[in-house]
């Protein structure tokens, strides 16, 4: 069985189910797909539903398999250590921007899902948003628009006699939309070969230094690090996230038993398999302070 939160998308869930031949997705009717997987509540809620539920997996987006969102990464780290994220698929966007025609000229309508993906392109093209939940009705959000507003949603949701206004088509020409397969696996999964893993760790001391002697281990491991993001524990040390691609599990293994060893509590919060999940995550031209010139 496959779910999803009440925050996300059901269309663009149940696509990513399908492209990734998750388990289940065959079984999934045809339809608009808002309502073909599990409406499995809160972030939270999902999470521990997927725990406790054999043969239950849930759909969730997940940022970029190498710079995971950091909302779920904290989701996952204060769930049940069964929880891991086990694989990883691209989607590409499907939502438009649609309004009456001859009258759009209000306000948009966008849910919790739409206003993630979308926010920035909205921004650009002038849009003054107007947030609802992602469980808010169709006919609910046609109601709250007025009589000259406008929707974003996904395009299967498009109501009957509203059109496509001019910017919709920016809203899927970007990047694509990743979204992960989350299981109760325990232990975590082992993959033969390349995998993206996401791996929380705690070093044992919260000291000046503490930190590089753990980022040593991993170095020495032969382990490039792409993404860490830190954050405070309630039970006294910083919490580090990070993502790398790892070669093998012979070398995840390894790096688990040394952290082990020297008292560093750690989790490892996913392994994707395979390697150069394109396009990568977004990127900035980086505005460094000017170099100092000597007179």
């Amino acid at each position: 069985m496959l779910g999803r939160s009440e925050r996300e998308s059901g269309a663009h869930a149940r696509l990513a189910a399908q492209i990734a031949k998750w388990h289940g997705a065959d079984g999934l009717p045809a339809g608009t797909g808002a309502d073909d997987l599990l409406d499995l509540g809160s972030t939270s809620s999902t999470l521990a539903t997927v725990a406790s539920i054999d043969d239950l997996a849930a759909v969730m987006h997940i940022g970029h398999p190498a710079q995971p969102s950091h909302d779920l990464e904290r989701a996952l780290l204060a769930a049940s250590p069964s929880l891991v994220v086990t694989a990883a698929v691209a989607v590409p966007a499907q939502w438009v921007w649609v309004g009456r025609p001859g009258q759009a000229t209000g306000s948009v309508v966008v849910d919790e899902a739409g206003m993630r993906d979308c926010r920035h392109v909205l921004r650009t093209l002038g849009a003054n948003p107007r947030l609802v939940p992602s469980r808010t009705a169709l006919d609910e959000r046609i109601a709250l628009s007025g009589r000259d507003g406008t929707l974003v949603v996904e395009r299967s949701e498009i109501p009957a006699g509203w059109a496509e206004i001019p910017g919709s088509e920016q809203l899927s020409a970007g990047a694509p939309i990743w979204y992960g397969l989350v299981e109760a696996r325990r232990p975590a999964p082992v993959v033969e070969g390349e995998a993206q893993v996401w791996f929380a760790f705690g070093p044992r001391d919260d000291h000046r230094g503490s930190l590089q002697q753990t980022l040593s281990v991993i170095a020495e491991s032969g382990i490039d690090m792409q993404h860490l993001r830190s954050h405070r524990s309630l039970a006294g040390p910083h919490i580090f996230f990070s993502s790398f691609s790892c070669p093998d599990a012979a070398v995840l293994s390894s790096l688990v038993s040394e952290l082990a060893a020297r008292d560093v509590a750690h989790r490892v919060l996913a392994v994707l398999p395979g390697r150069d999940f394109l396009p990568g995550p977004d990127a900035l031209v980086p505005q460094w302070a000017p170099e100092h010139v000597g007179s």
